[in-house]
């Protein structure tokens, strides 16, 4: 269906035309004088130079032409040539009325979907997810739903860290204390357990031991680089350990994911990428993309209108061993090969972004990609804490996910037992929806780009611009259709009025921007745009519900065009929190 503003722009578009000015003039924008008007046309001022005319003469007659309009029920002339425009109350009506019959409520479905691979998790295997890994989680998380509910064919890929010196580090470190283990028996020929010799507690405490004995002992760390090379060689007893250290994280992975409501449809590996390595490294070097530089294999990316150095893109060390670039580049290799993405996104710390400058221009050079294949990078900010500084635990470590969960939720579970708004029986589960959303609409309010403070006392209040005010909202209108129901009410009567006063005006004025809102958050990958719009949505309706009787209204076909009204709106307000990957309990 078409959006409000197309509906405006074409009456606009008309009346220029059939004033004799170019039609491309009627563009419609929202009012930044709401005191004022609605919507706002500045096409006048625009053709003021084209025509050597006044604008607001010009603008006279434009209005001239909108006195039979369907849209507009007022367009006025503000010197020096604004046209100021308020929306007609029955074509309102009407508009959401046909909005809410659409299933996808005003989002234009693609007409061409598109292949798309977002790459949003990056957790490297054996460590536990801490606070740094949040982001790129939930941001990916909803760009991934966002796309999905416009048509397109997303692919969320986990892309776990699982070849590098860290499980060198590892064997290493169960070699020296459990040397009599059957995987460090070079002449063993017989089945490797079924069961790790470790749980995951152990190894998330090994690989931190592992790592600070590295710095401190050189034939140590030595020792696990060789484990490494080993391993990347396919050393059966390396093999069967990597085997167990994969699952054993993988599993605990999954759990955590699971609580921030976050899936992946693939759980590839870098080491999936490792077959494709050596074809393509050898393919470089034949096309004379990739040459020897202090013995390390390279390829130049520099390009003329460079600003600032870009290194070459290494793709072999000087002992022939492969780097980060290198199994970023075999993955996309991988990606074409499966999928044949039509974009493949990266939602990574900003702080990796010329890194990506490096594969991006390699693939591109060497035909690792089509032509028309994009490689888009979305560089998030950081999570800090009150201090301004990378979000730490009281001790100053780094603070481990599920116990930053277990801190919002212990906090929303106080809250929510002190206003007394649900039985004890059910106020962990609510607490636990409720912190998700703080956790969750807490990061994606603010633009991805951008550094921001986690701060938990204004993420986990329930008013103002929060996940739990959201809510709360969702909440207020649920209750009020269920008492309709209890009252003998039928949810399916009637229909959308034009409005009586003007909060439902503006009520129904927000609701409109939901398919604007969602196409442009998807064409942006901004989820903060659908943050926003929310919380507009939120306080409209807020401020239409205490201005108006509801359920006390006498007049039963005003009553059920209230009911549909706040149908569409809960509608709306639980797609939204959806595409932003939580959801809302029955009661708070």
């Amino acid at each position: 269906m078409k959006k409000l503003m197309e509906h405006m722009a074409e009456e606009l578009s008309a009346a220029f035309e059939k004033a004799g000015y170019d039609p491309s003039y009627g563009k419609v924008t929202v009012s930044n004088r709401p005191d004022l008007c609605e919507f706002q046309c500045n096409g006048a001022m625009a053709g003021a130079k084209a025509y050597k005319k006044a604008p607001f003469m010009i603008a006279d007659e434009v209005v001239a032409n909108l006195g039979d309009s369907s849209v507009f029920s007022a367009a006025e002339v503000v010197k020096p040539g604004f046209i100021n425009l308020k929306v007609k109350e029955e074509f309102l009506a009407e508009y959401l009325r046909e909005m809410a019959a659409d299933p996808k409520l005003s989002v234009s479905e693609a007409q061409n979907p598109k292949t798309l691979i977002i790459d949003y998790g990056g957790p490297n295997v054996a460590k536990p997810l801490h606070v740094g890994h949040l982001r790129s989680a939930i941001i990916g998380e909803s760009i991934k739903r966002i796309g999905r509910y416009m048509g397109h064919k997303v692919i969320g890929d986990v892309h776990l860290g699982d070849w590098g010196l860290q499980m060198g580090l590892i064997i290493t470190e169960v070699k020296h204390r459990q040397p009599e283990l059957v995987y460090f028996n070079d002449s063993y020929t017989g089945e490797y357990p079924k069961e790790a010799p470790f749980t995951i507690s152990e190894l998330e405490e090994i690989y931190p031991c592992a790592s600070a004995k590295s710095k401190e002992d050189e034939e140590y760390r030595n020792e696990a680089l060789e484990a490494t090379h080993l391993l990347q060689q396919g050393r059966p007893g390396y093999m069967a350990l990597w085997n167990h250290i994969m699952e054993v994280s993988v599993t605990d992975l999954k759990r955590n994911y699971d609580n921030l409501n976050v899936s992946f449809d693939l759980w590839k590996k870098e080491s999936d990428a490792q077959p494709y390595i050596p074809d393509m490294v050898e393919e470089m070097k034949k096309q004379g993309f990739a040459y020897e530089d202090q013995g390390a294999l390279v390829v130049d990316v520099k390009e003329d209108s460079d600003t600032k150095e870009i290194p070459p893109c290494m793709l072999l060390k000087s002992d022939g061993a492969s780097l980060y670039t290198t199994t970023d580049l075999a993955t996309i290799v991988e990606r074409m090969k499966l999928f044949s993405p039509d974009e493949i996104l990266y939602v990574v710390d900003k702080r990796q972004e010329l890194h990506f400058i490096q594969v991006f221009r390699c693939a591109r050079k060497t035909g690792l990609v089509n032509e028309d294949t994009k490689l888009s990078f979305l560089g998030f900010g950081t999570m800090n804490g009150k201090d301004g500084k990378p979000f730490k635990t009281r001790e100053g470590g780094v603070m481990r996910l599920e116990n930053l969960i277990s801190d919002i939720n212990e906090e929303m579970f106080r809250k929510i037992v002190e206003n007394r708004s649900v039985k004890d029986k059910d106020a962990k589960e609510t607490a636990g929806i409720v912190g998700l959303s703080a956790i969750k609409y807490g990061d994606l309010s603010n633009q991805a780009t951008k550094d921001y403070i986690f701060d938990v006392d204004r993420f986990t209040s329930f008013e103002g611009n929060t996940g739990p005010y959201i809510l709360y909202t969702i909440v207020r209108i649920k209750s009020i259709l269920n008492r309709y129901l209890e009252e003998g009410g039928d949810s399916e009567a009637g229909e959308i009025l034009a409005p009586v006063n003007d909060s439902e005006k503006n009520l129904m004025l927000q609701l409109t921007g939901f398919g604007a809102t969602v196409e442009n958050a998807f064409e942006e990958k901004a989820p903060h745009k659908i943050c926003a719009y929310i919380y507009e949505v939120s306080n409209a309706f807020n401020s239409f519900y205490h201005e108006t009787k509801i359920l006390s209204e006498e007049d039963k076909v005003q009553k059920e065009s209230f009911i549909q009204l706040l149908k569409l709106t809960r509608n709306v307000l639980e797609t939204s929190i959806d595409l932003l990957g939580f959801s809302a309990p029955e009661r708070m």
